[in-house]
């Protein structure tokens, strides 16, 4: 049986259990005078008796998931001549995919007589493994279903139980994205530190050249420069900011005329035409820059006697991401200045303020806090952002601050450094997560900014 099929009938039994429970309390409360004389509603025992029954059966299927390629795995290997113990991590995994391959049929000719003998191994192992997980799961299932029945008593506090259980996983829950932010980090400090110490620090921090391509041959390989970091960094900066000063105003003033100005009816117009734009994959931005605003650019500057106008370029990659993050900016300030309460316009009005008096002087200091944590969420969109710089900006690492030429991002390289097959031994490849690392830590700095400014500009109205 599939761990899916067991899953579902795991999913069953506990249904089953449940109103089994709770028609086991009901039985026992007519036997004890009513089920007033029970600690707990009939219902939480049918909880009880569904955790019973599920719970424990889930954990051992979860754990039987995570652990039993890397078991089966050993095994296969052990089993193998000596030869291939001394194998190194890389090869052991080629390995391990060609008797894969042979397994599914991919591949009909092995490499070596010796592992079609671990196919049929392996194949005898999760067999074995398939047989063994239904027996203990199902025994497992029904064992803990039969503590939960006898369990239901009316003394047992259930419903204490119930909620010590619910409070549980609402903590495991929880947790996930503290643990997964910490493996984040760990993964690409890790793999970050292999890269320094190929690289120094201060020649990726500090270095005007990025070729790492070029970095990866050994004549070149002590050159300066071959992964300074630095027109990344440039090229990520322009086009942020170009993107943030078409949608910060934009954004604020639509925000504003929607809340302050807009009639109901203008309002139920424009405001799904600026969620529509949110809805647009990035792709159809990209699409967008290269083949429509990039060459109108071009024109048009060209017709102003500019020179060197390139036909991918910063200004045109920050012109469309700065319209794809307007709605990012004007729902947030949307959302903020709507609950700036109508006490406060109302008293600025009554001492004698104009409207836009009160928006300058009253509602934007009120909604600050909400209207800063939305820029930078806008600017860490835009950080983060790679097809609309890989199809309108391009792909050269340029140290240039001339927005009409064409530059490239830090996600763009990371994208374009771990694109196919790649042994994550060489300092090209691991460059990408030096890259990833700077990326993590630009964006925690816009978090750590944005909570200071909260914290400061932050203001309780009654």
């Amino acid at each position: 049986m599939t761990s899916s099929s067991l899953f579902l009938l795991i999913v069953l039994f506990a249904v089953t259990a449940y109103f089994f429970g709770r028609k086991r309390s009901e039985v026992v409360a007519k036997t004890v005078g009513g089920v007033r004389h029970l600690h707990s509603l009939p219902n939480y025992y049918g909880l009880m008796a569904g955790i019973w029954a599920g719970v424990p059966a889930l954990l051992l299927l979860c754990l039987w998931v995570i652990f039993e390629d890397t078991v089966i795995q050993t095994i296969v290997f052990s089993s193998l001549p000596s030869s291939f113990q001394a194998l190194s991590s890389s090869e052991a995994g080629l390995i391990w995919t060609e008797v894969n391959n042979l397994q599914n049929g991919v591949l009909s000719i092995a490499s070596n007589e010796v592992l079609l003998g671990a196919v049929e191994r392996l194949d005898a192992l999760e067999r074995g493994s398939a047989i063994l997980r239904t027996v203990l799961v199902i025994s497992l299932t029904a064992l803990c279903a039969g503590i939960g029945w006898m369990l239901i008593r009316p003394g047992q506090k259930a419903r204490h139980q119930f909620e010590r259980v619910l409070r549980t996983l609402l903590m495991l829950s929880s947790s996930v994205a503290i643990l997964t932010t910490v493996g984040i980090v760990f993964s690409v400090l890790f793999e970050s530190i292999r890269f320094f110490q190929a690289v120094p620090f201060t020649e990726f921090v500090f270095g005007t050249k990025w070729s790492p391509q070029m970095a990866i041959n050994s004549e070149v390989t002590g050159s300066s420069g071959a992964f300074g970091a630095i027109p990344l960094f440039v090229g990520t900066l322009m086009i942020a900011s170009i993107a943030l000063i078409v949608a910060v105003p934009i954004g604020l003033m639509t925000a504003v005329y929607l809340v302050e100005y807009a009639t109901p009816k203008m309002r139920s117009i424009i405001k799904p035409l600026l969620e529509v734009l949110a809805g647009i994959p990035t792709v159809v931005y990209g699409f967008f820059a290269a083949l429509t605003m990039a060459p109108q650019l071009k024109s048009f500057l060209e017709g102003f006697g500019a020179d060197g106008v390139s036909s991918e370029s910063a200004l045109a990659a920050g012109l469309v991401m700065g319209i794809m993050i307007i709605p990012f900016v004007s729902s947030l300030a949307d959302d903020v200045i709507n609950a700036v309460p109508n006490t406060l316009r109302d008293g600025s009005i009554g001492l004698g303020a104009t409207r836009s008096e009160t928006i300058k002087k009253v509602v934007f200091p009120a909604a600050l806090p909400g209207i800063v944590s939305g820029v930078l969420l806008a600017a860490s969109r835009a950080i983060g952002e790679t097809m609309i710089v890989v199809m309108a900006a391009g792909l050269a690492a340029n140290l240039t601050a001339n927005p009409l030429e064409a530059v490239t991002t830090v996600t763009v390289q990371i994208a374009t450094l771990l694109v196919g097959d790649q042994e994550f031994d060489s300092a090209k490849t691991l460059s990408a997560f030096a890259l990833g690392l700077m990326l993590f830590i630009t964006t925690l700095m816009l978090n750590i900014i944005a909570l200071a400014v909260v914290k400061k500009f932050r203001e309780q109205y009654d």
